[in-house]
């Protein structure tokens, strides 16, 4: 344990000469510790940086995918008959709609039946598929009867509803209340008039004349009497499109015309009209400025330098950030020579300021995308025997794959940081110890010179004592 006070006799502060010599001998570490600090923000810095160029990356990867080319949106001259959605391969077109028919599900409901009734034990056999002319019944391709069985002891209208949603038979039953009872309702899952069904009971008759019991869910089967009402058949939608008849299990219609789904919402007449999805490409490519701004803004902001503050920045004069700054404007501002009715980015609304960021000009840039294909070969073109006179999309997506990859130059200059932190860690540890050593002999020294002046000072007062007593 160091000494903390002052010498033992001879007002030596050994303490504070320590402090004073080993602080001195402290300041390589210091200057250390400091240099790493700033590694480690340049670190951080980096790592934002690799952010926001992964996120141009994806933006870009956007504007070279050719279905972001092919966007549709549909429209409807009336929602409460038809609603439409666009997707990419969609042709643009006028498409007259004529809904005759809705698909339904098959709907059945029981008897009422009062609060307590019990239906007694059983089997309930559940099938899908379609009802024709005299009551005949067509099984479901693929599909199989199920068989529920009713415990005697669980045999409440709630028991059976719950036994038939839990078979995975195509159907869903739910329980009907009013003051009079309840009634089990059971429809098909689906539309369609594949997905009718039939319901065979056993017992097939009640234990007793008038008394509930399975039998009185019956339906549709031969010999069998059918207590159960048919409130809504299973059907298809039945509609026209340009005059063409079509039909369908469902009322979303995926098929009709390559690209746009039809929802189907009641019977009536429609006009769908399928056109670019101008908007939504707008915003692909406003993303795609969003973040090649905020990448350009990030590395301009770490590397500058504030004459009025005399402050550099993080960056400043770091030759991997300032690289990457000149790569990605010249990537954008370079343009393309392939053919087209675009070369360059202010073609199309789209202008680099002096400090590196786009500005979009609205009105120029909606103008310019009544020529799609034009404005997609400016920003995905490919130049097989030039890559940097692909489009700029292109060379972006290529050029921030490069930076970002294990041996790009973000990469490499992380590395070569981290490496310089650990080496900078190595050496604190090692001038640790010797300062530490170097500490230790400084007590020693100062302690054994204090105690050596002390019995100096001890000596010197026996002198002058003797010689005021016998002088």
């Amino acid at each position: 344990m160091g000494i903390s006070s002052t010498g033992l006799g001879s007002n030596l502060n050994v303490e504070a000469i320590v402090q004073k010599l080993v602080s001195v001998e402290r300041q390589p570490i210091d200057n250390l510790n400091a240099a790493s600090d700033k590694i480690k923000t340049k670190i951080s810095v980096f790592g934002k940086i690799q952010s926001a160029l992964s996120a141009l990356r994806d933006a870009s990867s956007k504007l070279t995918k050719p279905e972001t080319w092919q966007g549709i949106t549909a429209g409807t001259s009336d929602a409460t008959v038809v609603t439409a959605a666009g997707g990419a391969g969609a042709a643009e077109g006028s498409y007259a709609m004529k809904i005759d028919k809705l698909a339904s599900s098959q709907s059945l409901s029981s008897p009422m039946f009062k609060k307590g009734d019990r239906l007694g034990g059983g089997t309930l056999t559940l099938e899908l598929g379609t009802w024709g002319a005299g009551n005949s019944f067509t099984p479901k391709a693929g599909s199989s009867p199920k068989t529920v069985t009713i415990d005697p002891t669980r045999d409440s209208l709630e028991d059976v509803r719950d036994k038939i949603n839990g078979a995975g038979a195509g159907v869903v039953a739910s329980l009907v209340n009013d003051v009079n009872g309840s009634r089990l309702v059971i429809r098909s899952k689906d539309t369609g008039a594949e997905n009718g069904f039939r319901l065979t009971a056993a017992p097939t008759e009640a234990p007793e004349p008038g008394k509930p019991s399975l039998a009185d869910l019956a339906f549709g089967v031969t010999g069998q009497t059918s207590r159960m009402t048919e409130d809504m058949k299973a059907s298809n939608a039945e509609l026209t499109v340009n005059g063409l008849a079509i039909t369908s299990a469902t009322n979303t219609i995926e098929t009709a015309i390559d690209g746009v789904t039809f929802n189907l919402q009641k019977t009536g007449s429609a006009t769908v009209t399928a056109s670019q999805d101008k908007e939504g490409l707008k915003k692909i490519v406003s993303d795609f400025v969003t973040a090649y701004n905020a990448a350009i803004t990030l590395m301009r902001d770490n590397t500058k330098y504030d004459s009025e503050t005399k402050t550099a920045a993080t960056l400043q004069g770091d030759s991997t950030a300032v690289g990457l700054i000149n790569r990605l404007r010249g990537a954008v501002s370079s343009g393309t020579t392939l053919p087209g009715a675009f070369a360059h980015l202010p073609d199309i609304g789209l202008t680099m300021g002096v400090n590196g960021t786009i500005s979009i000009n609205d009105t120029k840039f909606t103008k310019a995308l009544s020529q799609r294909a034009d404005m997609k070969q400016l920003f995905m073109g490919i130049d097989k025997n030039n890559s940097d006179n692909s489009g700029i999309a292109a060379k972006l997506r290529e050029m921030t794959d490069q930076i970002l990859g294990m041996d790009g130059a973000l990469s490499t200059r992380t590395k070569g940081l981290q490496e310089n932190l650990k080496s900078n860690s190595k050496r604190v540890d090692s001038l640790e110890d010797r300062v530490a050593n170097y500490e230790k002999r400084l007590r020693r020294q100062y302690t054994a010179l204090d105690t050596s002046m002390s019995n100096l000072g001890q000596k010197q007062g026996l002198v002058d004592k003797l010689s005021r007593m016998y002088g």
